[in-house]
């Protein structure tokens, strides 16, 4: 099931891409405070995953958010899942990729909430090939929501192979020092962070971390060992166009913590990582 864009002539700049389920007030909240701040919503478009045993919320969002989103100016496109659950939530955003069609990809939730005007702005303004953070979750130095140029999808196929997107996307970031921090304030209104939103969605949250002997789990030696390749890889990419990779160089022969910079207080001034945890 899709609805269908609004001029698909107009260049897209973002797209934002949103796997949702159960949510309705929430989803019109978080949408329309994106459509609302940006500099220019009709060079955004919205890509949102629907369960096929979830029809309420996608009739909700037909009848009452799509319009909302149309008067803002906005372009959005919704399709119908299979359920995949959330131990597969990066299989939703891996498949909506294909059909985006701007130069930076943006995740986003339906229990964010944007604060800042020109948020669209200060993305397009960030030079070089970068993962973009916007400071939510309490300075979290992760990108709960993060950013990346369309080109990663097409570099790997995959915007992120496991569950975890945010802390993929994150820790490949900083071990090749190309996290990018943008003055643009995001709630996280997540029951744990703000008391709101603690519904079924909310609750139903398994994560495939904190067992690293589990061959699904984040750090697992595997998953760890693929991030380290995929580091590799994009690093020869951008080493070739100029962009320095001393960073991640030096990482790989032992002479530089390549957790140094997350764990500093820029990123992380309340402390809530630690390298051992990584």
């Amino acid at each position: 099931m899709a609805t269908p864009a609004s001029d698909p002539r107009t260049p897209t700049n973002i797209s934002v891409l949103l796997p949702t389920r159960g949510r309705r007030d929430a989803l019109l909240h978080s949408l329309t405070s994106l459509l609302s701040h940006a500099d220019e919503p009709h060079k955004v478009e919205i890509l949102l995953a629907f369960d096929h045993d979830d029809p309420d919320s996608f009739d909700y969002f037909q009848d009452t958010v799509a319009p909302e989103l149309t008067a803002l100016g906005g372009r959005y496109t919704a399709y119908g899942f299979d359920r995949l659950g959330y131990l597969r939530l990066n299989e939703y955003l891996n498949q909506l990729a294909p059909h985006a069609q701007g130069g930076w990809f943006m995740f986003w939730g339906d229990d964010a909430v944007m604060h800042t005007q020109g948020w669209d702005s200060k993305i397009l303004a960030v030079p070089d090939f970068r993962v973009i953070r916007m400071p939510t979750h309490n300075q979290h130095p992760y990108a709960i929501f993060p950013i990346v140029p369309r080109e990663w999808f097409e570099i790997f196929g995959y915007l992120s192979p496991h569950q975890l997107t945010d802390t993929w996307l994150s820790q490949c970031a900083y071990m090749l020092d190309i996290m990018h921090t943008i003055d643009v304030e995001v709630t996280h209104d997540r029951f744990d962070i703000t008391g709101n939103n603690n519904d079924e969605t909310f609750q139903n949250r398994p994560m495939l971390e904190g067992r690293p002997d589990d061959p699904r789990d984040f750090n697992h030696y595997d998953w760890r060992l693929r991030r380290s390749k995929d580091c590799d890889r994009l690093s020869k990419i951008l080493a070739d166009r100029g962009q320095d990779m001393t960073w991640w160089e030096r990482v790989k022969t032992g002479q530089q913590d390549a957790w140094a910079k997350m764990c500093s207080k820029e990123f992380d001034p309340n402390g809530q990582v630690s390298s051992k945890n990584v």
